[in-house]
């Protein structure tokens, strides 16, 4: 179990030491105005020629963003069973730890959305209702392969039919996958934002794994 907790810590370093290196990289190198309406975009030459190879797809974007619901319909669900289990248990440390961890990832990744909206690294390679749009980290990446993956985890925790919660966790997987790829070939956004969005998410899913480890190891010694 030690292990375990190491290695995860470990990891949830190295990739937020990643995503702060690779932030402060599109911050300062290469920055020119390729964006709309002249924009400044740093890593200008490695995006503007991913942009161009990708083109732009709104149809990819338009069903990203209706796949992105699908992220939010989870969190409804294991807040629902967090909600469920407060009632019945009427003491918030009697819910169990796994979920109350899974809330501390939610609000974390609304945080983390709340500050890029706010801090503006790039905007969009193109317009969105005519208007400039923050673009980094890629929200959609984040929510996508931040939530999923944790949704599939408790979902193959929690479902007692082992058939359907492996065919439901594949299913999130898929999902997850999809987004990404929609993100990635629609154009709306710079190849850096989709990066930055898979190095926080991955640093976000990994300290969950840590919080978990922690958890575990702290009920086994009490």
């Amino acid at each position: 179990m030690k292990d375990n907790l190491t290695k995860n810590f470990c990891i949830t370093g190295l990739l937020l030491v990643l995503f702060f290196v690779w932030t402060a990289l599109v911050c300062t190198v290469d920055q020119q105005p390729i964006g709309p309406e002249g924009s400044v975009v740093g890593l200008a030459a490695m995006n503007g020629w991913f942009h161009d190879l990708t083109g732009e797809h709104l149809g990819g974007y338009k069903v990203s963003n209706v796949l992105g619901l699908i992220p939010f319909a989870a969190v409804a669900c294991f807040a629902a069973v967090g909600g469920l289990q407060l009632l019945q248990r009427r003491s918030l440390f009697k819910v169990d730890s796994d979920i109350i961890a899974l809330g501390a990832l939610y609000l974390l990744v609304l945080g983390c959305y709340a500050v890029f909206e706010l801090v503006v690294i790039n905007y969009r390679p193109v317009l969105i209702d005519g208007e400039l749009e923050a673009s980094y980290p890629s929200s959609h990446t984040m929510l996508a392969l931040t939530v999923l993956p944790t949704a599939a985890s408790q979902v193959k925790k929690r479902l007692k039919n082992k058939t359907l919660a492996r065919v439901v966790s594949l299913v999130l997987i898929a999902v997850a996958l999809c987004i990404l790829s929609l993100r990635v070939g629609s154009g709306v956004h710079w190849l850096s934002d989709i990066i930055g969005g898979v190095l926080l998410s991955g640093a976000l899913v990994f300290a969950y794994e840590t919080l978990l480890s922690w958890l575990e190891q702290k009920q086994k010694t009490e």
